[in-house]
């Protein structure tokens, strides 16, 4: 692949928990095609994840390579654990043990190669998001809020190995995916959950001494006006936009 083909294009895949959407853009990161997007499915089996994003595809331009972003730990295109697509019914619902064999240790990577037929880098959701927004320089945190929180952690503008924060333990025994997740966010309303984002920013910020933070995903535009002069100078609010635009730069900040 030469990126200074102008014929380049990537078709750019974000699944979440709640929806799946595409888009395919070109070398600049600017949109060729309207974004298309279909609930997640569920119980979804590897196979019917696969169809899925093929079906997605074919509804967009041709392109030359693509970028999927996904839930959960992803290595090297493999996927490690992801939370949501190993429900019978979506997030918070009840766990299959089937599903949790079946995607342990999946290939995505190379499923998705072989089915769509062109290069196929695969990350976690908020890597792509990431890639979207960093500046490339200093130490760069991205956290999106959504269904849960997904984190990619940027250095000099390449990406650093990921860190699945959202499973850790925040209060009360609970992680950071149940603490400050959709389902809370509704409970609360946004005021009171506003407050537990300020809460979760001020205890991460030790822990990572970043240079810059970026809060984005579909859940970052609730943040209540007066909690988000409380998150700090180092702190930027992104559009949710990125999680699909970054597909195209994520070629250039990844190692994998």
């Amino acid at each position: 692949m030469n990126p200074e083909d102008p014929m380049v294009s990537t078709l750019v895949i974000d699944c979440g928990g709640g929806g799946i959407k595409a888009t395919v853009l070109d070398d600049s990161g600017t949109m060729r095609a309207h974004p298309v997007r279909v609930p997640t499915p569920y119980p979804l089996s590897t196979k019917l994840f696969i169809k899925t994003l093929v079906e997605l595809s074919k509804q967009l331009p041709h392109s030359t390579h693509a970028t999927v972003g996904l839930p959960g730990m992803i290595r090297h295109g493999v996927v490690v654990a992801t939370p949501h697509y190993v429900t019978t019914r979506g997030p918070r619902t009840k766990v299959d043990p089937k599903l949790v064999n079946q995607w342990h240790g999946f290939d995505a990577r190379e499923a998705l190669r072989e089915a769509l037929g062109i290069p196929v880098i695969v990350l976690n959701d908020a890597e792509v998001h990431g890639a979207g927004v960093v500046a490339g320089k200093g130490l760069e945190l991205v956290l999106t809020l959504g269904t849960g929180l997904g984190c990619a952690l940027f250095d000099g503008g390449r990406l650093a190995p990921h860190l699945e924060v959202s499973q850790a333990p925040v209060r009360w025994g609970l992680s950071y995916d149940t603490y400050i997740g959709e389902h809370e966010r509704r409970r609360l309303g946004d005021s009171l959950w506003s407050r537990r984002i300020v809460r979760c920013v001020d205890g991460l910020r030790p822990m990572f001494m970043w240079d810059r933070l970026y809060i984005g995903g579909g859940n970052s535009r609730h943040i209540t006006p007066s909690q988000v002069v409380k998150l700090g100078d180092d702190t930027v609010i992104v559009p949710n936009a990125a999680a699909l635009v970054g597909g195209a730069r994520a070629w250039q900040l990844t190692v994998d």
